[in-house]
Formats: C-alpha cells, structure tokens, sequence
C-alpha cells in the first residue's frame, strides 16, 4: 500500500485538480488541497495532476523468518474434558495441512481434571499435546486461557493455529491475535496451504457474492476460526500414536480481574445439527401459512425443519433453525431444500450433507450445484406428491 503526497507549490489551477477526481475526493480548505476518506488510489490525479501529485509506497515491513515458526496447532474445545466434535474436525484438517508440508500436528489442551481425555487426543492424528491442568483453568477465564495461549505460541510457535467457532473459540482467537499482531480469519469454509507455510484461507465474503482467499504471508503465527461440522473428522485409530507435554505456565500469571462466580448449564435442547433428514424451506414459500407443507414433509421422513435467511427476517421461524454462515451449519444424511435459490452463505451450511434433493422452479438456480437430486417444478406440486407416495409406500410395506 502507499499514500497520496499533495505538493501545493506545484498546483497551478486547484479546482482543475479537484475536478480530475472521480470520487470527489478532494476538498480545499484556506488555498491548500486536502485528501478525504473517499480516495480510491485510482492514481489518476498522479497521472493527470502535472506533478502535483504523488504515490508513495508504504516502507517495505521486515520479513519474517517462517523457518522458526512450524506446524500446525489445534486448540482443543471442551466443556468439562467433554471436547467439542469440531476439535476432532479440526486434527484432522491438521494432520491433512501438516503432511503437505511435511511438519508436526500439535494439540494446546487447557482446563482441569483434563488428563484422562488428553489420552484420547493420541488417537486423532496429533504428535504431539500440550496439556496445561490447573484448578485455576477449571472455568473458562478469557484472561487466564489467553495468558496460557501466549505461553504455548512462544514456546512451540506453530505457523498456524485452528480454533473452533464456539462461543469459547470466538472469544478466545481473536484475543490472541490481537497479542501477537496477527491475522484472524473467522468461519473459513476452505483451508489449504502452500508449502512456505502461508495458509490459505477461504470464506464468503461481500454478502457470500464472492469466495475471498485470504492470506497473512508477512506474520505469524496464522489463525482461523472453522465452524462445526464444515470440515471431515477422521477415523479413531486404534493405536495411540501422539506424545503428551506438560505446558508449564507459573500460577501468579493466571492472575485474573475476572471472577467465575458459577457456571449455569443450558438445558439440553433438540438441534437442527443433530438431525439425520432435514426439509428446508426459502423464499419459494409464499407465506407464512404454507410452512405447513414443510412440517408435513418433515414429519412423513422422521426429521426436522429449517429454514434460510429470509425466512428468518420475516419472522416465520425461530433463528435456531437457520442454516448457513449467520445461521447453524448442519451434515445431516438427506437434505430437501423447498424453494431455496443456494447462496453462498446458505450453501456453506449444508454442502457436506450426504444427499441433497432440491426443488424450485428455476432450472438455473444456484441449488442445483450441489444437489445430488434436483427437481424443477413448483414446490406446492412437488410436495404433495412427495407426501402421497410416502404414505402408498407405508401402505405396501
């Protein structure tokens, strides 16, 4: 990047210059040209300014050494040593980057009475796992986890780190970055890696009109945030293959100005993520009242409903069952989307799916992409149907 430099002495005619200006940025105030906010460094006043204008580069920062920053890192997520599925997504997305690049897969495990589900660790593709126990990390303290992230980061640095987009995740990435100066990406929905170590990051961006592929090459260590479900879990291997260190971080670091009083614990509550058959509905639903269709078409199959955006907006359904990057990411068995046009911000939330059926009325809608069954045809046709030959295959079973 650079900057615009204005030399007032060599301005002739100042509102000649304003006028070369495109979007307007630039104003004058007591006989001087001043540059605003709407400058685009489309360079043309530089081109066009007689000399009165120049582009100076920015001074080049100081590369940094990625031969001292190695592997890739996952923060194990957990609710009392119970961890969060997405960890195991994550080794494994790990362990895929990793041998690409030919390095190690570590494991940063924090909490207390945590021994016994860092054994489990060993199983899922980590070398090795970096398990600080302390009754002071028992509850989840932005501080005290953060102050044992900066140990493990200067101790091990990792070329980049995984964290799950929990609500602990969310908080807990983006302070860490913050600590080190460096990149964040949140909810990627790609990850691959070139072999300097730059990780590949990529997500919808611009309203998901755009896959943005976004790089931190001049910092480290790189981190990204990755939704549940998006990435695979591999398979438990029998064998234990990876080593357990002791993070040691002194007590009198964990010192905190935030006290956990107490925990509350959510009552358990069914989940559209948890669901093995899921009929969605979009914007091919007319009104409120024709949800029905999609309520009986989730019943006949055992499963449940959801929704997109819109529907949301519009205050049909409850925001727990909205599929895509602002709502939840789901990977059931089969997926029936009724009058879904596919955005990308909807697509990300559901491409993993085993079977996807879709339905609308345009043969050039975005759904059809990533259907494995598409229908085009008027939902309020199609849905009847579907429920009539449920119910004759009941009858002949």
């Amino acid at each position: 990047m650079g900057k615009l430099v204005v030399h007032q002495d060599k301005i002739t005619d100042i509102k000649a210059l304003m006028a070369i200006c495109p979007f307007g940025a630039m104003t004058e105030k007591n006989g001087t040209v001043e540059i605003s906010a709407a400058c685009r460094l489309c360079k043309l006043c530089v081109k066009k300014g007689n000399g009165a204008m120049e582009f100076v580069e920015d001074e080049p920062k100081a590369q940094i050494d990625k031969s001292k920053w190695q592997g890739i890192a996952v923060y194990i997520d957990h609710v009392e040593g119970h961890i969060h599925p997405v960890s195991f997504e994550l080794l494994g997305k790990a362990r895929e980057l990793a041998d690409k690049i030919h390095q190690q897969v570590y494991a940063l495990f924090m909490g207390h009475d945590i021994s016994g589900a860092a054994k489990e660790l060993r199983h899922y593709g980590a070398d090795k796992i970096f398990v600080c126990d302390k009754k002071s990390l028992g509850g989840f303290n932005i501080e005290a986890y953060t102050k044992v992230f900066e140990h493990f980061i200067k101790q091990v640095k990792p070329a980049a780190i995984l964290v799950g987009a929990t609500p602990v995740g969310r908080q807990l990435a983006p302070r860490v970055a913050a600590r080190f100066h460096t990149g964040l990406t949140a909810d990627c929905t790609v990850l691959d890696i070139h072999e300097n170590t730059d990780l590949v990051q990529i997500r919808p961006a611009f309203g998901g009109n755009i896959m943005a592929e976004i790089l931190t090459p001049n910092t480290r260590p790189q981190m990204a945030t990755v939704r549940y479900k998006i990435m695979d879990a591999p398979q438990r291997s029998k064998e234990a293959k990876g080593t357990i260190e002791q993070l040691v971080v002194p007590e009198n670091e964990l010192a905190s100005r935030i006290t956990v009083l107490g925990i509350t614990k959510k009552p358990k509550e069914k989940s559209i993520e948890h669901a093995d058959v899921l009929v969605v509905a979009g914007r091919g639903i007319k009104k409120k009242e024709d949800l029905e269709l999609v309520y009986q078409l989730a019943e006949a199959l055992g499963g449940d409903y959801a929704c997109t955006r819109p529907l949301i907006e519009a205050g049909w359904m409850d925001p727990r069952r909205q599929i895509g990057l602002s709502g939840r990411t789901v990977r059931p068995k089969l997926i029936i989307t009724c009058g879904v046009s596919g955005a990308i911000q909807f697509v990300a939330g559901m491409e993993h799916s085993d079977e996807i059926f879709a339905i609308n009325s345009d043969p050039k809608a975005a759904i059809f992409k990533v259907a494995n069954y598409a229908v085009v045809g008027d939902l309020y046709e199609i849905i009847p149907q579907l429920l009539a030959r449920i119910q004759q295959g009941r009858k002949i079973a």
